[in-house]
């Protein structure tokens, strides 16, 4: 499979940007370049490998969730610009319409 330039215009404008015409032939060799790679990985007998859904396992890194005190209510609002007693007040970003 083969990229030509207008292919290359067609995505542009699918995506709404413009570029130079120099732009244009660079990445239609870029594209060529990366489905002559693709074309090649297929040649590849893959029929008794497992996909994967990582190259290297990978296990939870995340840490332990501990139980901490946190900050006051009063000490978090000091210094918001606007707050009812026990909340900051913001403006309404939602509209019911």
């Amino acid at each position: 499979m083969s990229i030509t330039k207008k292919d290359v215009e067609y995505i542009a404008q699918l995506a709404r940007l413009r570029f130079k015409d120099e732009e244009l032939e660079n990445f239609t060799s870029q594209l060529n370049e990366i489905l002559n790679y693709v074309d090649k990985l297929n040649e590849l007998d893959t029929e008794n490998v497992e996909p994967l859904s990582h190259p290297v396992e990978e296990f939870n890194k995340f840490r332990d969730d501990e139980l901490k005190p946190s900050i006051e209510r009063e000490e978090a609002l000091k210094n918001a610009p606007d707050r009812t007693d026990e909340f900051f007040k913001v403006p309404k970003v939602i509209n019911k319409d």
